[in-house]
């Protein structure tokens, strides 16, 4: 298998978990500032996931960097 069909689909599963984190965020009901001070703790955790995401795609990529071949020891790393 090449590294690069593996790279495309681990990108693609990542595109999806932060496309579904972003439909979990709320509209708040109000025009005002205020009206965000409810939603706080929910963005701060959407902000804390998506730096880990973001962290574990970038290991992704540093990883399949250095790969000339996957097998199965790849897989499992």
């Amino acid at each position: 298998m090449g590294k690069g069909r593996v790279e495309a689909f681990t990108d693609g599963v990542l595109a999806i978990v932060i496309t579904i984190m972003v439909l979990e965020l709320k509209v708040p009901h109000g025009a005002e500032f205020s009206a965000l001070a409810p939603l706080w703790p929910t963005f701060l955790s959407y902000v804390l996931s998506f730096i880990y995401v973001g962290i574990y795609w970038n290991n992704l990529h540093n990883m399949f960097h250095t790969v000339q071949r996957v097998d199965g020891r790849v897989l499992w790393a």
